[in-house]
């Protein structure tokens, strides 16, 4: 199921969108390099999380969405924000949490979203929680009639994590417009991808959902965004969620304050001659997309507006205090409304009515196999001629999308092997009958005839030796012609006071 990425299905890039795939990406970098030194100056108050070395995962991924579609960054996913809309100034001032950061300076990382313009979904610290929030996105987007897209990232570490493996059996059960994109980029923080996970490639754990997965190469943003590409259209079109792994580096530490020193050096220096966006400058003048006035042309805009924004960012005031105690709980201040793309009528009673009788012919074909086979029983004349109904083919939508109207119920046909249908009971002869609910130990089943060994009771021991009572020369309690069960060993009593006195506190 896991398959190299291809671009038949997606169509071609024009000039236009190539250049803008480089814009984005210069920008990505060059805005980081920017924050890197308003850290060093002190003037960013939070955590800074580097995307060197992985701007062409963010922008391919996110340039191959549409504006309606909805996506959940993570910590180094600044190029996806910037596709997305985002103004640079937002990110200067986020991180250096200014009173005019989306959160008005009460966060100093990269935790704000845009839920009704850009459909952006805060990111959330605990990593994998995205995958079922995204999910539900998908589906509720699915219900409301939006034919949106919902897309989010997981690093390699990530991609160990319940939430990661409870939000994809979610999107696979249901079908859901989802893509996730596992960004590879071979450091859990300072753990090595090969000792967090016994696999080599990712994207294998699609199979274990049924979830259509692809592999390709992270720092080659055209291969990027076509496989994005492609796996936004098959959700589109109802054909599930889609997993894309994208081999990459990152080239700096897990934040500022991590110089890394773990990484091997020969590591570093092979993914260095991969830069993607030096490949990307190749792979523009090699096809003759671009010239050097178009580069510089793209260089010198990117620097004058990166230079208008810090500067915007830099003279903004600082939050006032009493704004601390402001929005901490929701009074009324917006609205919370489904935006609507379909008439409610349709999944409302009794459009939405469906037939809640299931029939084997509704079940995969295994199921059918099995029941019709006896269910793991031997074979015998009247099972191999019974026929396998042919399984249904699966539908994108929910058995909820899939029936508009409540269809007449016919009349339940005979599903059951010929043998259970007599009567006949199906068990093998020799093997022992264990009744339902009971185990084993259980007494009824070890006194029963059907048991081989057929055990004695484990309720009491002979009569001379019962449970209840010891031998009656040792009774457990004192007595005139014995002695003392609390005495040790020695004669001696447990107790400090004299042999034959009660002992006191």
């Amino acid at each position: 199921m896991t398959q190299p990425a291809t671009q038949a299905s997606a169509p071609a890039l024009t000039r236009e969108q190539h250049l803008d795939l480089y814009y984005f990406m210069q920008l990505n970098r060059q805005l980081e390099e920017r924050m890197v030194r308003l850290f060093r100056q002190n003037k960013i108050v939070g955590g800074l999380y580097s995307s060197l070395g992985q701007e062409a995962v963010s922008v391919g991924t996110c340039y191959a969405l549409e504006k309606r579609d909805w996506i959940a960054p993570m910590i180094r996913n600044i190029g996806a924000l910037l596709v997305k809309g985002v103004p640079p100034r937002d990110i200067f001032t986020q991180h250096m949490a200014k009173f005019t950061s989306p959160t008005l300076g009460k966060d100093g990382t990269s935790h704000f979203g845009d839920l009704k313009v850009r459909h952006i979904v805060s990111p959330i610290s605990m990593l994998g929680d995205l995958i079922p929030v995204m999910t539900g996105v998908a589906m509720a987007g699915r219900y409301l009639g939006q034919n949106i897209v919902a897309l989010t990232w997981i690093g390699d570490g990530g991609s160990s994590t319940g939430a990661f493996h409870e939000g994809l059996g979610l999107a696979a059960s249901q079908r859901a417009p989802f893509v996730l994109i596992i960004e590879n980029n071979q450091w859990a923080y300072s753990t090595p991808v090969s000792r967090q996970v016994p696999i080599q490639n990712l994207a294998d754990r699609g199979a274990a959902y049924g979830i259509a997965s692809v592999i390709v190469d992270g720092n080659d943003v055209v291969a990027v965004y076509q496989a994005a590409k492609e796996a936004v259209n098959e959700c589109r079109a109802g054909r599930g969620p889609r997993i894309i792994e994208v081999k990459t580096m990152r080239m700096r530490g897990h934040a500022q304050h991590d110089p890394a020193e773990y990484v091997p050096k020969e590591m570093f220096d092979y993914w260095k001659a991969r830069d993607p966006l030096t490949l990307y400058e190749k792979y523009l003048t090699e096809n003759k997309i671009w010239d050097a006035a178009a580069k510089s042309e793209i260089d010198a805009r990117i620097e004058r507006e990166l230079d208008v924004e810090q500067k915007f960012a830099e003279d903004s005031p600082l939050p006032p205090p009493e704004l601390a105690e402001e929005g901490v709980y929701c009074d009324g201040c917006h609205k919370i409304e489904a935006d609507w793309k379909r008439a409610k009528s349709e999944v409302t009673p009794p459009k939405s009515s469906i037939d809640p009788t299931w029939r084997l012919k509704d079940l995969p074909a295994y199921t059918q196999a099995a029941i019709s086979g006896g269910n793991g029983a031997k074979n015998s004349a009247a099972q191999t001629q019974t026929p396998v109904p042919a399984p249904v083919a699966a539908s994108s939508a929910s058995p909820a999308m899939q029936k508009t109207t409540p269809a007449a119920t016919p009349e339940r046909a005979e599903t059951q092997p010929e043998h259970l249908a007599a009567g006949v009971a199906a068990e093998d002869p020799a093997v022992p009958r264990v009744p339902f609910g009971r185990g084993p130990k259980d007494k009824a089943f070890r006194q029963s005839p059907e048991n081989p060994q057929n055990k004695p009771a484990y309720s009491r021991a002979p009569k001379e030796k019962s449970f209840s009572r010891a031998p009656q020369e040792k009774s457990f309690s004192k007595g005139p012609r014995n002695k003392s069960f609390g005495k040790n060993a020695q004669g001696k009593p447990f107790t400090k006071n004299p042999q034959d006195k009660q002992g006191r506190r």
